[in-house]
C-alpha cells in the first residue's frame, strides 16, 4: 500500500486516475531539469554577467585607451625621425641618426635611397590597424603605408620622403599591452576557481536531497527503506524528517491492518465453516442446495474483500524471474480451463513481491476469461521496466467505462452473480498491487478485438 492509497482512504474519495499534461514552455524546456543544474546555473549565470560586463569595460576603456596611446607613441616617433631627416645633412649624419633613433625608441628604422612606396593595401579593419592609421593621419603629412600587421615580428611603417623611403620595424610590444592576457587569465581562472567551489557544495546539499528523492521512490515502490543520515540545509532536514516519521505511520497503519484482518479473516471464515459442515450433514434438497449455493457465494465475495483489503500485507520483494512466474501462472490458468498463450523473454530478473503480482494476474487473466474465449499473457520489456499484457477476445470495455471500473465494488455488470463478475474488486486489487511496486495497470483496446490491460513494473 502506498501513500497514495492511504491519502485517498483517508479523504475517502477516490484518486485521481488522470492528470492534466500542458507542455511546457520552450524555456523551461531549454534550462536543466535537475536541481544541481539549475542551482549551478544560478551561480553561473551572473558570473558570466559579471565577466561580459567587465570585459566590454575593459576593451571598451582600458585596452583601447591603452593601445590608443602605443599607438600614438609610435606615430609620433616615426613623425619625429621623418622630420629629423628632412633637416639631415648628408647620408652619414642620416645613417648615424637613423642608428640613434633605433636605440633611443626601439624601432628599427632604415632608409632605402631612390625607393618609391608602392600603393597602401586594403585595410584588414582590425582595432590596431584603425588607430595606427588615425595616429599616422594626425602626425605624418607625406605618403605612408601600414603592412605586416600578420607578422610575428610586429607591423612595418613606411614613409615616402625625397631621399627614399623611410621604414620603421615596430616590435609588437611597443603596440600592444600584455596585460590583456594577464586580465582574462585572471577572469578564467578565478571564474574557474569560484565555479569549483560552487560545485563541491551544490553538490554535497543536493545529495542529501537525492538520497531523500531515492527513499521515497523505493518506498513508493514498497521496497524496505533503512534509517539514512538526515544533513544538508535546514529545509531538506526537515523534508527527511517529515518523510521517516510519514513512512513510521504508514508501515504502523499497515501492520494494525494486517492484524486486524488477520482476526476478521480468523472470525469469518469459522463460522461459514460450520454451515457448510452443517449443509453438508442435511443431506440432498433443493433447498439445502439453495443454501449451499448461497454459502458459496458469501465465501467467495468474503475472500473478494479480504483480499483487497489485505493488499501486499507484509510480504518483502525479492529478486525474481519474472518469466518463471509467468509460467507458474500460465500453468495454474490452464488447469482451470484457461485458454492461454503466453509470450515472455527467457529471462527478466526484478525485485517485485511474487505472491501480490500473482494475485494481480490471476485477477486480470479471469477477467479476460469470463468475457473472451482465448486469453493472450505477453511480457514486453522496455528501457523503463516491463510491461505485462493480458489480451482477450471478447466484447472489451468503451473507453468511458475504463476507469470507472477500477474503483472498488463497481461493476458494469448489474448482477451480483459471481460467475459474472465477482465482487468487482479484481481489478481494483490489480491496480493496487501495481500501483504498490511502483507501476499502474491501464485498460486498451486489444490487437485481438477485446479488451487490453497493460500492468507496467519499473526496474
Amino acid at each position: 500500500m502506498t501513500a497514495h492509497d492511504i491519502d485517498a482512504d483517508l479523504s475517502g474519495s477516490e484518486p485521481e486516475d488522470e492528470f492534466e499534461i500542458r507542455r511546457d514552455p520552450w524555456i523551461k524546456r531549454v534550462l536543466p531539469r535537475t536541481m544541481f543544474g539549475r542551482s549551478l546555473l544560478i551561480v553561473v549565470m551572473p558570473l558570466i554577467l559579471l565577466q561580459a560586463i567587465a570585459t566590454w569595460i575593459f576593451y571598451d576603456r582600458h585596452w583601447a585607451a591603452i593601445s590608443w596611446r602605443l599607438s600614438t607613441g609610435v606615430a609620433g616617433d616615426v613623425a619625429f625621425m621623418v622630420e629629423a631627416l628632412e633637416h639631415a645633412g648628408p647620408d652619414a649624419a642620416a645613417a648615424r641618426l637613423l642608428t640613434r633613433g633605433g636605440a633611443l625608441t626601439d624601432i628599427h628604422f632604415a632608409l632605402a635611397h631612390g625607393k618609391h612606396l608602392r600603393p597602401p593595401a586594403p585595410p584588414s579593419g582590425t582595432l590596431l590597424e584603425g588607430q595606427l592609421t588615425q595616429a599616422m593621419q594626425g602626425r605624418v603629412n607625406l605618403p605612408w603605408r601600414i603592412k605586416g600587421l600578420n607578422s610575428q615580428d610586429g607591423p612595418r611603417i613606411e614613409v615616402q620622403l625625397a631621399r627614399g623611403v623611410l621604414t620603421a620595424e615596430v616590435p609588437w610590444n611597443r603596440l600592444y599591452s600584455y596585460t590583456t592576457y594577464i586580465f582574462i587569465m585572471w577572469m578564467v581562472g578565478s571564474s574557474l576557481v569560484l565555479l569549483a567551489v560552487a560545485t563541491l557544495f551544490l553538490r554535497n546539499q543536493v545529495k542529501s536531497l537525492r538520497r531523500l528523492a531515492a527513499a521515497a521512490d523505493s518506498f513508493g515502490k514498497g521496497h524496505r527503506v533503512p534509517f539514512f543520515k538526515v544533513e544538508g540545509a535546514v529545509e531538506i532536514r526537515r523534508a527527511a524528517v517529515a518523510f521517516m516519521t510519514m513512512r513510521d505511520r504508514i508501515q504502523r497503519q499497515i501492520r494494525q491492518r494486517t492484524q486486524m484482518l488477520a482476526g476478521v479473516s480468523h472470525d469469518l471464515r469459522t463460522p461459514l465453516t460450520r454451515m457448510k459442515l452443517a449443509l453438508e450433514i442435511l443431506g440432498d434438497d433443493p433447498a439445502v442446495d439453495e443454501l449451499k449455493s448461497d454459502v458459496a457465494e458469501m465465501e467467495h465475495m468474503v475472500l473478494g474483500y479480504l483480499d483487497f483489503a489485505r493488499g501486499e500485507g507484509s510480504e518483502t520483494p525479492v529478486e525474481t524471474d519474472l518469466a518463471l512466474l509467468l509460467e507458474e501462472v500460465a500453468v495454474a490458468m490452464r488447469r482451470e480451463g484457461t485458454e492461454l498463450s503466453l509470450a515472455a523473454p527467457s529471462e527478466y530478473l526484478l525485485p517485485v513481491r511474487p505472491n501480490a503480482l500473482k494475485r494481480s494476474l490471476v485477477n486480470l487473466i479471469g477477467n479476460a476469461r469470463r468475457h473472451g474465449s482465448h486469453v493472450w499473457l505477453t511480457a514486453a520489456p522496455d528501457e523503463d521496466g516491463i510491461d505485462l499484457l493480458v489480451d482477450d477476445d471478447g466484447p472489451g470495455i468503451a473507453p468511458a467505462d475504463r476507469d470507472r471500473v477500477f474503483r472498488a465494488f463497481v461493476r458494469l455488470d448489474a448482477s451480483r452473480n459471481p460467475s459474472t463478475g465477482g465482487v468487482g474488486l479484481g481489478l481494483t486489487i490489480a491496480r493496487d498491487v501495481a500501483r504498490g511496486h511502483g507501476g499502474d495497470v491501464l485498460l486498451e483496446t486489444s490487437p485481438q478485438g477485446g479488451l487490453r490491460a497493460r500492468l507496467h513494473l519499473p526496474r
